[in-house]
C-alpha cells in the first residue's frame, strides 16, 4: 500500500494561493480515481482510498495546516501501517521555476516548513518527495516569501496550471506503480 500525502492549507481562504499545489495535484489524482475524501479528525487529514491498477493507495490532505503537516503524516504512518519507502509528499517549491517538477528519494526541507516538520516528526528525511516549482517573475525583489506562496498564480501561470498539475498526476501514477527510480527518469 501507497501513501500519497499533497501539503496545503486548509480552507476556502487559502485554496487556490501557490502552497496549495500540493493539495491540487492530490485531488487531481483522486478525481482521476473516482474516490473522494473524508475527514479524519483522529488523523488530522482529508482521506481517500482507490487503486491505481492493482496498487492500493491511500491519498492524504493534512488539514494541520502547512508548517504542523508532519504531525498528519505521522499518525498516517502509524495507523496505517506504511512503510516510509511507500511514502511521498507532494509540495511546493519555490526554489524551481513554475511548470518545473523534480521528484527525489530522499533529501533535505531546503527550507520548506512543511517538509521540514514531516522530517522531524518522522525522524529521517529517507522518504519520496515530487516538488512542484512555483517560481515566478513575481518572486523579485524583496516580497516576502511567506505572502508571495499565499498569493495566487498571475493570468500566465493560470492558463498552464491544470496541464502542470496533469503531469504531476501522470508522474505521481508512475512511482505508485514502477517505483522512484522510474518516476525521475521520465519527470525529471
Amino acid at each position: 500500500m501507497k501513501l500519497i500525502v499533497g501539503l496545503g492549507n486548509p480552507g476556502r481562504k487559502y485554496k487556490n494561493s501557490r502552497h496549495n499545489l500540493g493539495y491540487k495535484a492530490v485531488e487531481r489524482l483522486a478525481k482521476e480515481l473516482s474516490c473522494s475524501f473524508k475527514k479524519k479528525l483522529s488523523l488530522e487529514s482529508l482521506l481517500a482510498e482507490a487503486k491505481i491498477k492493482d496498487e492500493k493507495v491511500i491519498l492524504a490532505l493534512p488539514i494541520t495546516f502547512m508548517n504542523l503537516s508532519g504531525r498528519a503524516v505521522k499518525a498516517l504512518i502509524k495507523k496505517k501501517n506504511i512503510v516510509i519507502s511507500d511514502l511521498l509528499v507532494v509540495y511546493d517549491e519555490a526554489s524551481l521555476d513554475f511548470g518545473v517538477m523534480r521528484i527525489r528519494p530522499k533529501g533535505s526541507s531546503s527550507g520548506h516548513k512543511g517538509l521540514a516538520n514531516i522530517i522531524g516528526e518522522l525522524g529521517t528525511n529517507e522518504f519520496c518527495r515530487l516538488r512542484l516549482g512555483i517560481k515566478g517573475d513575481s518572486l523579485k525583489g524583496n516580497i516576502d516569501l511567506s505572502e508571495y506562496v499565499l498569493s495566487e498564480f498571475n493570468k500566465g501561470e493560470k492558463t498552464c496550471l491544470s496541464g502542470f498539475v496533469g503531469s504531476a498526476v501522470e508522474c505521481l501514477k508512475t512511482w505508485a506503480l514502477e517505483g522512484v527510480n522510474q518516476a525521475m527518469n521520465r519527470f525529471n
